[in-house]
């Protein structure tokens, strides 16, 4: 049987339209699966983020995530100290499951990272900045990574190709390898998961020239708690090395030259300081940035050599609180500038749609509270870290959160996100129902947390410890056994141990009971604890 070519033509033109009709229905059934951009930098304390408090510093940029998403105000980490944090984030599993228990214990690499999960699933994914352990990240289709705990100054990278020196300040290049992949590398015909991550505001806090100079100018307000003595707190608080006074190191921390030591002689305190720890960063300068630099350390340590030796102890710690302020803030600014940048250009590239961006941190930080800086401990400040997660037309816009959520909850809830199944190992709680609203689906009542690094440096106690919305205890332990609770509705910057206080015993019974029951549930344990102490005691 012949049919005309008039007809032939008729039925391919019908076909035509048939299959069209037929993909734009699968297509508009099947959403494209979300890209992710996870947003993390180092030690950045929610008390330095405006979205939270402002009383520091207003961090725009970062805010529009919250602004235009969700602000957790009860987030917080499983065990405050760099590489662990990123070890439970990447595998989903608590410090004592993915081995990764302190920053000297080396990384399991049988561990399975969520974002290999991600790659299986025909994500496009990659990595650079600072990932702080392992030179080969799993999982990872580009990386440039910080070897270690990386410079602020003309920084080294790590590639698939072999190291890279990259001449400039390195908040402003990881920004600028990060668009330059969303822009120039990435298949537009996958989706992609993007690990964003920021070495600052870690410690030495060395900020670009132009906001050194600009911040150094600035005075900031102090914590209430700036000259806590520690009274009614067990041995932990009061034996701690992170004494801003005692323990914040002149040329490391303030900025101070060693020379400008040498020619004063003895200077009190005598803090004990990192061979190098000024001229290891400065030492990185080319003769352009030393340039910017110099004034403003000139300025500084003119007024150190002329000042410092009749100041009062009073004096003193107010003015290495401010000089650490200045440099800390300095560098959360440069943050804020590039956050921003990407922001813009996931806008101007239509990729913000359909693009999911968290900003978080691997924990919080000690900003003068209790006299202290850095982390460790389950204390707030350290405890609790900032996350802000924005996804349009899933989370509502400038909606906030109080739900207790933990790190150990990123990877399953950017699986679920994407439409993949969860491994059965993974111990955290995926965050979509919280991201969508449905409170009422959220169960979790209290949080578990575990510090192993001591003794070594800070030499805060390890302790374990439980957490809900209105109490915290914690039993500190290896070379002491002590508990404390602290009542966090009546008592916000935990300043007084009721442990042992009568009116608190019932709270106690039950706390312990359920502290017993998340132990069990994590497969943690005595036994274990004693593993690590012998393996750390070899």
């Amino acid at each position: 049987m012949k049919f005309s070519p008039v007809l032939l033509t008729i039925g391919l033109v019908l076909c035509l339209f048939s299959c069209a009709d037929t993909e734009q229905e699968t297509a508009s059934e099947t959403p494209s699966r979300p890209n992710i951009l996870f947003i993390m930098s180092d030690d950045h304390a929610y008390q330095a983020i405006s979205a939270y408090m402002d009383h520091l510093i207003q961090t725009p940029n970062i805010d529009r995530i919250a602004k235009e998403g969700m602000l957790f105000s009860n987030a917080c980490v499983t065990n405050s100290i760099c590489a662990p944090s990123r070890a439970v984030i990447l595998t989903g599993k608590h410090s004592h499951l993915n081995g990764k228990i302190d920053n000297r214990s080396p990384f399991d690499t049988t561990q399975v990272t969520f974002p290999q999960i991600f790659q299986d699933a025909g994500y496009q994914t990659a990595m650079y900045g600072k990932l702080h352990f392992g030179n080969n990240p799993k999982g990872v289709d580009d990386f440039m990574i910080l070897p270690g705990q990386g410079n602020y100054i003309n920084p080294r990278f790590i590639t698939a190709e072999g190291d890279t020196t990259i001449e400039g300040y390195v908040t402003d290049i990881i920004t600028d390898l990060t668009i330059d992949w969303l822009d120039k590398k990435r298949d537009p015909n996958k989706p992609f998961f993007m690990a964003y991550l920021h070495k600052a505001p870690h410690r030495p806090w060395w900020p670009r020239p132009d906001k050194f100079k600009e911040f150094t100018k600035k005075t900031f307000p102090e914590p209430a708690s700036l000259f806590d003595d520690y009274s009614n707190r067990g041995t932990a608080a009061k034996t701690a090395e992170m004494n801003l006074l005692y323990h914040m190191q002149y040329p490391h921390d303030s900025k101070i030259r060693p020379e400008t030591l040498e020619a004063m002689g003895e200077v009190k305190p005598e803090v004990p300081g990192f061979a190098g720890g000024f001229n290891g960063p400065y030492g990185r300068t080319n003769d352009a940035q030393r340039a910017q630099y110099d004034p403003v350390l000139d300025s500084i340590n003119q007024f150190f050599q002329e000042n410092w030796p009749g100041m009062t102890d009073e004096e003193k710690m107010k003015w290495k609180y401010q000089r650490y302020m200045q440099d800390y803030l300095g560098c959360i600014s440069s943050v804020d500038d590039n956050v921003g940048r990407v922001l813009d250009y996931l806008e101007e590239s239509g990729l913000a749609e359909n693009t999911i961006v968290v900003y978080t941190s691997d924990q919080g930080f000690y900003l003068g509270e209790h006299g202290w800086f850095d982390k460790r401990f389950i204390y707030d400040e350290s405890f609790k870290t900032p996350l802000m997660v924005k996804w349009p037309g899933v989370i509502e816009a400038g909606s906030t959160n109080n739900e207790m959520v933990q790190n150990l909850d990123f990877a399953p809830t950017f699986l679920e996100a994407a439409g993949i199944d969860v491994p059965t190992d993974m111990q955290g709680e995926s965050l979509m129902p919280l991201l969508k609203g449905e409170n009422d689906s959220w169960d979790r009542d209290a949080v578990y947390y575990h510090y192993y690094e001591y003794p070594a440096v800070h030499m805060v106690k390890r302790h374990y410890g439980v957490v809900t919305k209105e109490y915290k205890l914690a039993h500190f332990y290896y070379d002491v056994d002590e508990w404390e609770l602290y009542d966090r509705m009546k008592d916000p910057q935990e300043m007084n141990n009721v442990y042992d206080d009568p009116e608190y015993a019932d709270v106690v019974a039950e706390l312990k009971d359920k502290l017993a029951e998340l132990r069990v549930k994590y497969k943690d344990s005595a036994e274990l604890d004693q593993k690590f102490i012998d393996q750390y005691n070899k």
